[in-house]
């Protein structure tokens, strides 16, 4: 209850101070590129229920996606705002959507596409669905380069789903172990200071 409360509060005082900046980064998607402002993706969420994540659209519009699902290095398919976006994880805000209406956390398991959530060993499953999912957790803040690691890799989705996701859904198991309104802060700070670092 106490969680819910915190994101519920954070969430719309942050929609509410950062109208602005909201409002000012989809004038410059729409002016940038042709297609939607955001980005809506179907994610598995708590117990394994669907939900449409929001993001600022980072990459050229396709009513009909054939790409890759993770995104790995340099992808030409990455718009001139979208690069700023992404690097300064500004596409994340919108998510602060999807905290307001349940469906999100501040701090939990990133959220995964269903072809993934397909491949979670069956006794991390259920422990790392049984809470609500994240806009940041650990694995966030460890492999925040993670576009870069994969275009290094001979084959960046063996190496995501062999190497990449196992390690997330370590880290997510153990955020479930630990987690407490303590955790979560602790976490939201280290990821304030990560992107500072990076910026």
């Amino acid at each position: 209850m106490a969680k819910r409360l915190f994101d519920l509060v954070l969430a719309a005082i942050g929609l509410l101070l950062l109208s602005p900046l909201l409002a000012a980064i989809a004038l410059w998607i729409k002016l940038d590129s042709p297609g939607p402002v955001f980005f809506r993706q179907e994610r598995v969420g708590r117990c394994g229920v669907p939900f449409r994540i929001h993001k600022f659209r980072t990459m050229t519009h396709d009513p009909a996606p054939r790409g890759a699902l993770i995104t790995v290095g340099a992808d030409a398919r990455i718009t001139r705002a979208g690069s700023v976006l992404r690097r300064a994880k500004l596409d994340e805000l919108p998510q602060l959507i999807d905290v307001l209406r349940g469906a999100m956390s501040f701090v939990g398991p990133r959220p995964e596409v269903a072809r993934y959530v397909a491949i979670y060993p069956p006794e991390l499953r259920d422990k790392v669905l049984s809470v609500r999912p994240g806009i940041t957790d650990l694995a966030s803040i460890q492999f925040r380069d993670e576009s870069a690691l994969l275009a290094r890799a001979d084959d960046p989705e063996r190496e995501y789903t062999e190497v990449v996701l196992p390690a997330k859904l370590r880290l997510a198991a153990q955020y479930v172990d630990d987690a407490t309104l303590a955790t979560d802060l602790r976490l939201i700070g280290l990821t304030l200071k990560a992107l500072l670092r990076d910026e």
